[in-house]
């Protein structure tokens, strides 16, 4: 099989979330005067990613708007009944420390650069395109993708495969000629394995999901630790009957 293009998530992928989000996260917190009510700073991090996930989990089911999920994190963490405007105000206070420390990994270039002449590119978040739009932008790597696709518009989230079928469907090719490239061992890894896409696991040292353990890794995604690992397994292409590229 012949790869033709690769598709990729943003978050915790491209771009540097996890870091971005405790940074902007503690400056915020510090400016708020909130820190001291948590004991440590690494507490209140800790209760943040927590209510993250829980809340980003409840909008990729559809419980929750884009908007809502934000908001929710706000009331949860502050355990406060916020008005919508009152939890937005205070996001909004939050995105601009978090936007402050906004940076692509350090193999991101390299990697875009070594596959631009054999490959196109598109992306696809469990995000919204107003969000993901303005990052890429911002992070200077916007013109490197003919699509980008968000679940918030999409009306279907990864692990389902609808969201990587539609990115396929959007540079009309079919899925075994997809690659896709994403953090989550479950939501990326096993829902581009099983919607028929080469899946690819980046699974960075120090930025762990919590969500696999070496011991335990979903069925088809190959896992890198590092961009630089890509291309080999592109040209490679063995996700019929060979070896598993799993370490």
């Amino acid at each position: 099989m012949t790869i033709r293009a690769v598709v990729w998530d943003v978050d915790d992928t491209l771009f540097d979330y996890t870091s971005a989000d405790r940074e902007g996260m503690r400056a915020h917190l510090a400016a708020e005067g909130l820190l001291a009510g948590w004991g440590s700073a690494e507490a209140a991090l800790v209760r943040w990613r927590e209510i993250t996930d829980q809340q980003w989990a409840r909008f990729s089911a559809g419980e929750l708007s884009f908007e809502g999920q934000r908001r929710d994190r706000v009331r949860v963490f502050l355990e406060s009944e916020l008005t919508d405007a009152e939890a937005d105000d205070w996001f909004r206070r939050y995105l601009t420390h978090y936007e402050a420390v906004w940076a692509l990994f350090p193999d991101v270039l390299p990697a875009l650069d070594a596959l631009a002449a054999g490959y196109r590119h598109a992306v696809l978040s469990n995000s919204s395109l107003h969000v993901q739009d303005r990052k890429l932008r911002t992070l200077g790597v916007y013109d490197r993708f003919e699509a980008v696709l968000c679940a918030a518009e999409l009306g279907v989230s990864k692990p389902a495969a609808g969201a990587f079928l539609a990115a396929c469907a959007a540079l009309e090719l079919a899925p075994h000629q997809v690659a896709y490239v994403g953090d989550h061992p479950e939501i990326d890894g096993r829902g581009a394995a099983d919607a028929g896409l080469l899946s690819v696991w980046i699974d960075r040292p120090g930025l762990s999901t919590g969500a696999a353990t070496r011991a335990d890794t979903p069925a088809g995604p190959h896992r890198i630790a590092s961009l630089a690992e890509l291309p080999a397994i592109l040209r490679a292409d063995t996700r019929f009957g060979a070896p598993s590229t799993f370490r």
